[in-house]
């Protein structure tokens, strides 16, 4: 059965806009301390969206790491976004998450966070998942479309899917995720998508802080 579309909230058409340029992932960090400094680099580098991934982390150090976050993001006008764990971020009053397809119910979600939430959806290679999901959801992730060092057996998405989605008119941002760096970031935004989302080559760099710049300015030329 297809999800059933909600009203379009006003603040959810008005946060879609923010899904745009290098859109960055925390990589699996159990050291709160280097968590928040890295960060803090990429956001004084001109980064403005960040997901907070932690496959590793006990749920008490996922609260940790999110309440301080939150801090951090808010001073920088930086949109926080939570991957998986819709109801930890509704405890913390987060009202933006990322949603893979075992992470439960968009719908449930929705109701938990508010109906001005932000929740994308990982669509993989798939675009009858995004046709399906896109009434429910408010951006859509494909990939990987590069060699992932995050994630090596992610299946495979081409950068033609861009354009095959954006033919269905959906009226969703569209992300790209996988092995993108400043090097390739730009036929990414060029093959149709919205942003680019990175991880090991922002979070895993010497300098986040010139990485971070890097790939704003590699995305800006595009």
């Amino acid at each position: 059965m297809p999800p059933v579309s909600s009203p379009d909230h006003p603040e959810r058409q008005a946060r879609r806009a923010l899904i745009h340029g290098v859109y960055a992932i925390t990589a699996d960090e159990g050291d709160t301390t280097r968590l928040l400094a890295d960060v803090e680099a990429a956001l004084s580098g001109g980064i403005r969206i960040l997901q907070y991934r932690n496959k590793h982390a006990d749920m008490a150090l996922k609260r940790q790491q999110l309440e301080a976050l939150k801090t951090v993001c808010e001073r920088h006008q930086a949109l926080l976004i939570v991957n998986d764990d819709w109801r930890l971020a509704a405890e913390l009053g987060i009202d933006a998450v990322h949603l893979g397809e075992d992470d439960g119910d968009i719908e449930e979600a929705r109701q938990a966070l508010g109906p001005g939430s932000l929740i994308g959806v990982s669509c993989y290679a798939s675009v009858e998942r995004a046709r399906a999901l896109a009434p429910v959801a408010d951006y859509l992730a494909f990939g990987a479309l590069f060699a992932s060092g995050t994630k090596p057996l992610a299946r495979p998405a081409p950068l033609l899917v861009f354009r095959e989605v954006q033919a269905l008119s959906l009226g969703r941002p569209l992300v790209g995720i996988g092995g993108i760096d400043a090097d390739n970031i730009g036929s990414v935004l060029d093959a149709g998508a919205d942003a680019a989302a990175v991880i090991g080559s922002l979070f895993r760099q010497a300098d986040v802080r010139a990485a971070a710049q890097r790939l704003v300015a590699a995305a800006a030329r595009s």
